[in-house]
């Protein structure tokens, strides 16, 4: 005998799995779409403050940005930001030293997908992801 309430948990249950796993494979993906904002970011910094102002780097599972600043006629590193996937939310975990933070990724219908700050139960939108990622770095001395 079967219970209708164990079917109906057993077919959520599957589709909940689904969904993970589709999200899981969207996450390279994810990562490459952040990564070009991110890239467009810079170009903009470092034509504001010069080509060694700043540099982007796409790593096999994480984006790296390093700010340098010149001293003593050196450009030398005055932040790092790291963005980062992390397959147990799943999502985007940016570190940049002082902080770190976790940004839900999930996709809606037709593949597009969301960022959510999960601390703030907050959806952004691209342009507030690469804020996130990179306006402390930039500009550390400026007010948020």
């Amino acid at each position: 005998m079967g219970f209708q309430w164990l079917q109906m948990r057993i077919q959520e249950e599957r589709e909940r799995r689904e969904r993970e796993a589709h999200i899981l494979e969207s996450l390279p993906r994810t990562l490459d779409e952040v990564h070009q904002a991110v890239v467009e970011c810079v170009k903009t910094y470092t034509e504001a403050f010069g080509a060694e102002s700043a540099n982007v780097a796409l790593l096999p599972s994480k984006i790296r940005v390093t700010l340098l600043d010149q001293r003593d006629g050196r450009w030398q590193t005055s932040s790092k930001v790291e963005v980062g996937i992390v397959t147990s939310v799943p999502g985007l975990q940016i570190d940049r030293g002082d902080l770190s933070m976790v940004i839900e990724v999930g996709l809606l219908p037709g593949e597009k997908v969301y960022y959510r700050d999960r601390e703030q139960d907050k959806y952004l939108t691209m342009e507030e992801l690469t804020r996130r990622i990179l306006d402390r770095a930039f500009f550390p001395r400026l007010q948020e």
